[in-house]
């Protein structure tokens, strides 16, 4: 007896076998693209060792966290008194970006959330700073952040994502 095939999620003429192997192909892009949107955690990281000041080079016209800016702003009396302060605050930053890009490549979608609140809720102090540039920069994280959690909610789910493959 000859298995009858099935008629949901099967292109003309397919038969189980093809259907399977490219659903695996499917969910393995899925879980390439998250990958690859959770690296960007750790360019996230690093752009922000950049702004910061932690290197001998400081780009802070192109890259720069609002988080920073404020706390130069209005808290340099505390970065004077308590100088590790400022690092402090660079330190825990890195840590937690650092952090989420390893959740991220583990697959928990929550990561992902947790980047892109992170990023938005500084992109209001970049606003207040006028950092249009960094405000670009962040957008760009916030919307890798995006697909990258899209791409999971596809792999978890087992639909297909719209506008994969073009």
């Amino acid at each position: 007896m000859v298995p009858p095939m099935q008629t949901l999620n099967v292109g003309a003429g397919r038969t189980d076998e093809e259907y399977k192997a490219a659903e695996e192909q499917r969910r393995a892009e899925l879980r390439a693209e998250s990958r690859s949107a959770a690296n960007y955690f750790f360019w996230a990281a690093g752009a922000a060792a950049l702004a910061s000041g932690l290197f001998p080079v400081r780009i802070n016209f192109l890259v720069s966290i609002g988080a920073f800016d404020l706390l130069a702003l209005y808290g340099r009396r505390l970065v004077e008194a308590y100088p590790l302060a400022g690092d402090g605050v660079v330190g825990a930053w890195m840590m937690a970006l650092v952090g989420l890009g390893f959740a991220a490549r583990a697959g928990h979608r929550w990561a992902f959330w947790a980047g892109m609140v992170l990023y938005a809720a500084d992109m209001f102090a970049l606003m207040a700073t006028f950092s249009l540039w960094a405000f670009g920069v962040h957008a760009f994280f916030v919307f890798k952040w995006f697909e990258g959690q899209r791409s999971l909610k596809g792999l978890n789910e087992g639909t297909v994502v719209v506008g994969e493959g073009s």
